[in-house]
This record gives structure tokens, C-alpha cells and sequence, in this order.
């Protein structure tokens, strides 16, 4: 709760998550779970880092999420293990387009994301999947969501089915 409310604190302000927060709170998890659950512990907590980590990552590579929010959820991986890293990722991917549909409808932009998410599936039929020049996060005028929020929302409601 506390690595959510922190980073969701962080990303509003800045639009950034400190890295060291995510690999701290990661450590912690770590050491943590080895303590409570021995070495069994340990490994369940760096299998679930591995699978937060490797589930957003194709997204961070086409330019499409940035690096803090695959360590955001790879730190919630650690904490809730791998099964929770893969709840936690799916349920916040569900929250954040929630989020990203009220965002757009609240800024006159819905019509506009929609041509782009349009655009960007046929250039992937054709061309294969890449990044796609003007919609990735290096691209100035591409709208930028605090994503932490929605996988705060992801880890919250993981760690509340437990």
C-alpha cells in the first residue's frame, strides 16, 4: 500500500517514478519474503519481480510505457509473487484504459486516439509490429498517463482477493 501510494504521489507530480523506489521497495520485498517464507520465499518474490517486469516490457520497448512503470509493476511482482504480478498488470492494463477513455473524453481527444490506435494496427499488419513515429512517449504532443495509478489500483485490488 505504501509502494502504491508513493508511487502514485510521484508519477501525479512528476510524471516519473523514482527507480530508487521501485528497485528499493523490490529489495525490500525480497528480503522481506525470504525472512517469512525462506528461500522458497526468496524465489517467489524474485519470480514474481521477473514477471511484472517481463509482462509491461514490450510495451516500454515500442516507446509506448515508460521504463518506471515496468519497474513499478516488477516491484509489485516482488511483493505479491508471480501469480499477483500477472493480476496486478492485467487488472491495472484494465483500469489504466479506463482511465485513458475518460482522459480523452474529458479532453475533446477520444476521436483523435481512436484514428491513432487505428492507424497504428494497420501499420502493424502491414509493416509488423515497431514503434510507430508521433505515438510513442518521445514524441511531444503523445499524451502521457500516470500510470502508476492504475497499477496501484491492479496491486490494490490483487492484494484485497487474497
Amino acid at each position: 500500500v505504501a509502494l502504491a501510494a508513493a508511487a502514485v504521489a510521484f508519477d501525479l507530480r512528476s510524471r516519473r517514478v523514482p527507480n530508487v523506489l521501485t528497485f528499493g521497495a523490490a529489495a525490500v520485498a525480497v528480503v522481506i519474503q525470504g525472512l517469512n517464507g525462506g528461500w522458497p520465499g526468496v524465489a517467489a518474490s524474485v519470480l514474481g519481480w521477473l514477471a511484472g517486469a517481463a509482462l509491461f516490457f514490450p510495451l516500454f520497448a515500442l516507446g509506448g510505457m515508460g521504463a518506471g512503470d515496468v519497474k513499478l509493476l516488477a516491484a509489485f511482482g516482488a511483493w505479491l509473487g508471480p501469480v499477483g504480478a500477472l493480476w496486478t498488470g492485467l487488472i491495472g492494463a484494465l483500469a489504466g484504459g479506463v482511465m485513458a477513455v475518460v482522459f480523452a473524453l474529458t479532453r475533446g481527444y477520444l476521436r483523435t486516439a481512436l484514428q491513432n490506435v487505428g492507424g497504428m494496427l494497420r501499420l502493424w499488419r502491414i509493416a509488423g509490429i515497431r514503434p510507430v513515429e508521433g505515438l510513442t512517449l518521445e514524441s511531444t504532443a503523445s499524451v502521457r498517463l500516470p500510470y502508476a495509478l492504475p497499477l496501484a489500483v491492479g496491486a490494490l485490488a490483487t492484494l484485497l482477493s487474497r
